[in-house]
């Protein structure tokens, strides 16, 4: 049973390590349908764990990242951007073995389509982690894509099983595609796995499909699949019908707002950044999904990156 009342105790000197991909999303200029249609392309340093740390920093937390990425051009331009953005990059390894990795996407205003290049991501070593600093850290999280393949997938487990044991609440984005793990049973397994240590879990509504091939599945099945799993909370997201988000003691819907969208990649890690920034500050459940959505909602307002500062407190201002 996840003991809830220890979560106002968010506050310790490093607020989020987060685990996985550090790479260069291509992304299309125009919005396009299918990369078949792409002539220009942008570059726009990306990978969720990667976004997710850069995002909460931007608002003013102090994050960790532990990466590999090539030493290549690229590969130092990356690390280099997130510690500029203030993330510590002492986990970020440059591998002399492999390039850094490559993802084409498609500019859209709904789910954006995309082709893996992959590379030295899935390179974790457990010694980029600091096992030492771990009771110092409020969250650790990782993501389907950074545990699609080892040796990052055995090395994330075992380093979220000894987070869970310094006390540090784990977290999980499930953004499973067969494209970066094509044995969907594997990632089902896996993903239980991860989750059982407790984990709060963000899922999309098209990655619950992917992962399971079950569309349009129920608020109600999805949420009490990962609470049977042990989840700690469930955010199911619905793109622009809203967001649900519970717990074993409460269930709420968060509807959408209106927004120009003019990128929507990068806008779950948006939402996510939001959302464990709230829970650091202490936030209700509904106060964390509120600040979820409003992160979101600044994350789709831009084409790319968002600006290098955030002020957090457009995260709690009144929506009346």
């Amino acid at each position: 049973m996840i003991l809830f009342y220890l979560w106002p105790d968010m506050k310790k000197p490093i607020d989020i390590l987060s685990a996985g991909e550090l790479l260069v999303d291509m992304i299309t200029a125009e919005f396009v349908q299918s990369l078949d249609e792409a002539t220009l392309f942008k570059r726009i340093p990306g990978g969720s764990p990667a976004n997710l740390c850069s995002n909460m920093a931007r608002l003013g937390g102090n994050t960790m990242l532990v990466a590999t990425v090539g030493n290549d051009d690229m590969g130092r331009v990356l690390k280099n951007y997130v510690t500029n953005l203030g993330v510590d990059g002492s986990g970020i390894l440059l591998s002399e073995d492999y390039p850094t990795t490559l993802i084409l996407v498609t500019r859209s205003a709904t789910t954006s389509d995309f082709v893996p290049y992959r590379g030295a991501d899935s390179q974790l070593s457990i010694r980029q982690f600091p096992f030492g600093k771990f009771e110092d850290i409020a969250i650790f999280h990782s993501t389907c894509f950074a545990l699609s393949k080892d040796p990052a997938q055995s090395v994330i487990l075992e380093a979220a099983e000894r987070a869970k044991r310094a006390k540090c609440l784990i977290s999980l984005d499930a953004n499973y595609a067969s494209k970066i793990w094509p044995d969907q049973v594997d990632a089902q397994k896996k993903v239980r796995e991860y989750v059982r240590l407790g984990a709060m879990v963000k899922i999309s509504d098209v990655d619950w499909t992917r992962l399971f091939n079950e569309p349009a599945a129920s608020p109600e099945i999805v949420i009490d699949y990962f609470l049977k799993n042990n989840a700690a909370e469930v955010c199911y997201t619905l793109g622009e019908k809203g967001c649900w988000v519970a717990n074993d003691k409460e269930r709420h819907f968060l509807p959408s707002r209106p927004v120009e969208v003019k990128d929507t990649t990068g806008a779950g890690d948006a939402f996510w950044a939001g959302y464990l920034t709230a829970t650091i500050d202490g936030k209700s459940l509904l106060e964390r999904a509120m600040a979820g959505r409003k992160m979101a909602e600044t994350k789709i307002s831009v084409f790319g990156a968002l600006p290098a500062t955030v002020n957090r407190e457009i995260l709690y201002e009144s929506e009346e």
